[in-house]
């Protein structure tokens, strides 16, 4: 009875050892893969000399569009090349369920489209490192616990189709100044509301922009995102991003709150909550 009990003792503890080992290791390894990744970007993309936007950029635009870069401050200063973003983040796996919550730190490239996008939180007891890698096309999702379970890692053409929409979505809010370039295409869609069409690395994908009557941008809808199914496929979904609560930041005003839902056939689920703390502007290095 005794050599039992000592034996189970064992190997509880060997599972705590092997726990502890995972949260000091395992989550570690995948931020040193995204500091990896965010040091490779930033020297791959250097900053080019600044080039200030003006209302004659944005001639061609449609006129809510033009309002909305108006009222973001766009007009007058340097056209974005980078940004670094930190936000809290709540993320959803059902409706009615308890988030998954933590911080998030994201690096995004104009130049050549990339987005790298690290999410820190705790499940059961034990950390978890959620990492977006985008970049010349190709995207892929990780979300690991501790070293001991590899959540999900999912890549593929849908996954790149969808992570190009994402990166639209993040020039629409927190870069809104590159929309005068020349590589988005537009169609108008009444007074508050106009389609942009990117076309990157053999993606195409589009959304429609909804403006409120201010002129800023309030939702975010496109039916080029898919959502992971429980059984590891994606399924293709309406995906929109409603937005509020707009102040400054790094000299721009900006939705600093904006919700992720998927428009599923039973009804909307938001998926995930994210308040922006801050936004820097061409960075110069990584931190």
């Amino acid at each position: 009875m005794e050599q039992a009990r000592l034996a189970q003792t064992g190997k509880l503890f060997r599972i705590g050892t092997a726990l502890a080992l995972g949260a000091s290791t395992g989550c570690t390894s995948l931020a040193e893969g995204f500091e990896r990744r965010a040091r490779e970007e930033l020297a791959r993309q250097p900053l080019a000399p600044p080039r200030l936007v003006t209302e004659a950029d944005a001639a061609h635009l449609p006129a809510p569009v033009r309002r909305y870069l108006a009222r973001t401050g766009a007009f007058g200063r340097p056209q974005v090349q980078r940004f670094r973003v930190t936000m809290d983040a709540d993320l959803y796996r059902k409706p009615g369920g308890s988030p998954i919550s933590g911080p998030v730190v994201q690096y995004s490239f104009a130049a050549e489209p990339a987005r790298l996008f690290l999410m820190r939180a705790r499940m059961y007891g034990l950390p978890v490192l959620a990492f977006h890698d985008y970049a010349q096309g190709k995207a892929r999702m990780r979300v690991r616990v501790a070293s001991l379970f590899d959540v999900n890692d999912v890549s593929g053409a849908e996954m790149d189709r969808g992570e190009t929409v994402t990166f639209l979505n993040d020039l629409c809010i927190l870069a809104p100044s590159l929309l005068v370039d020349r590589r988005f295409s537009w169609e108008v869609e009444g007074e508050r509301a106009a389609r942009v069409t990117l076309e990157s690395r053999g993606h195409r994908v589009s959304a429609e922009l909804r403006f409120d009557e201010a002129g800023d941008l309030v939702d975010f809808v496109s039916e080029d995102r898919a959502e992971l199914q429980p059984d590891g496929t994606l399924r293709r979904l309406r995906w929109s991003t409603p937005l509020s609560e707009y102040r400054d930041m790094g000299g721009r005003r900006l939705a600093s709150r904006g919700e992720a839902v998927y428009h599923r056939p039973g009804g909307p689920f938001t998926y995930g909550v994210f308040r922006i703390r801050s936004v820097e502007y061409d960075v110069d290095g990584f931190r």
